[in-house]
């Protein structure tokens, strides 16, 4: 190993922007086997498949139609 080295040439990594970033997320029991089957069958990592879905749903703009029952938090 050398004792310097000469970075005046060097220059960003033109992929940094898409390095994936671990994260820890909490998914139901019945999501992660839906996942493992589906990675059988595509013979894909499912957390491959898991980040897959994701950037489509981002890249999508896919929004879930959610609704509450009851009142809103902080409501009279």
């Amino acid at each position: 190993m050398r004792k310097h080295y000469d970075f005046s040439t060097a220059r960003p990594n033109p992929y940094a922007k898409r390095l994936k970033r671990p994260v820890t997320i909490r998914l139901d029991e019945a999501t992660i086997a839906y996942f493992k089957r589906l990675a059988e069958e595509t013979e894909l990592p499912y957390q491959s498949l898991i980040n897959l879905y994701l950037r489509d749903c981002a890249a999508h703009g896919r929004r879930l139609a959610l609704s509450w029952r009851g009142s809103k938090a902080g409501a009279g």
